[in-house]
């Protein structure tokens, strides 16, 4: 059964002392925005949760080189492996399949676009296929400090290497930032795909487990904490409210008389009340 009512959520966490979301084209500095603003990609949320429900024992399509389950080496080797959807001629049913097949196909949406074996005849398949789940880039509420580090190499790389301390490289991390990311399910893409309420509770579930094995040099564990999912369940499939303005009900400020934010605690989390629509606020482990 497909997804019932249309479901808004929002995602508060923290990050300290840890680089969330390198911007490959600045020197792999944390992303920020025009006014300082920290910013976490969706494409780099997505491959998180997408982290959380192979943890959780789901089958996911888009695997990243350092969490591969399967021996498949590309995607299109993955897409050829299942033969339900490889095998079917009818663009419609071959999506079902895909969508049936990987949990992520079936929440973000996919496009399938491999050249076949014979080019020349216009073999491969093309097939685009929506998500029912969107999720916003995660912005930071004030200005982030991004702290730089200067960092030395103290061995040889290979045997008969001259060893040299003056070879230098960067390690930027943010200090302190709280982020909010805001997401919605959508029932119309929902009930086309077969996205159901049991796959919507999969999602919540790794939103508030998001960083769950997730830590690495930059980002050591215990640097990025969930402290808050905010789930708006609607009462119908179109919803009773827009997101814009659900998303707006919850604010996210310093406290009265902190200048400038260090901690968890210097900020406080409300959710304004909307007629009608009560959330679930469940705060992060």
């Amino acid at each position: 059964m497909s997804l019932t009512s249309k479901i808004d959520f929002a995602v508060v966490f923290s990050v300290k002392h840890a680089n969330p979301n390198g911007d490959p084209l600045n020197g792999n500095r944390p992303r920020t925005t025009m006014d300082g603003r920290g910013e976490i990609s969706d494409v780099c949320l997505k491959r998180k949760i997408r982290n959380r429900l192979m943890d959780f024992g789901e089958t996911i399509f888009v695997q990243s080189d350092d969490k591969n389950v399967d021996s498949y080496r590309s995607l299109k080797d993955r897409a050829d492996a299942c033969l339900a959807f490889k095998n079917e001629k009818d663009k419609d049913k071959a999506a079902a399949a895909a969508c049936k097949e990987w949990f992520d196909v079936r929440a973000f949406g996919q496009v399938f676009a491999f050249k076949g074996a014979n080019q020349a005849k216009g073999d491969g398949v093309s097939i685009g296929i929506r998500g029912p789940v969107s999720i916003h880039p995660a912005m930071s509420i004030d200005p982030i400090f991004v702290n730089e580090m200067q960092i030395t190499k103290s061995v040889n790389s290979v045997t008969g290497e001259k060893k040299s301390s003056d070879t230098m490289g960067t390690k930027n991390t943010v200090d302190f930032g709280i982020y909010v990311t805001y997401g919605s399910i959508n029932c119309q893409l929902a009930e086309k795909i077969g996205f159901s309420d049991e796959d919507a509770e999969k999602i919540k579930q790794s939103l508030i487990t998001l960083f769950e094995n997730d830590c690495s040099s930059a980002r050591p564990e215990g640097s990025m904490e969930v402290l808050k999912v905010i789930w708006w369940k609607h009462n119908c499939a179109s919803g009773q409210y827009s997101s814009a303005k659900v998303h707006r009900s919850l604010v996210v400020r310093k406290k009265a008389g902190v200048e400038i934010g260090s901690d968890i605690d210097d900020y406080e989390i409300t959710v304004n009340e909307l007629e009608g629509l009560t959330p679930e606020i469940i705060d992060g482990l």
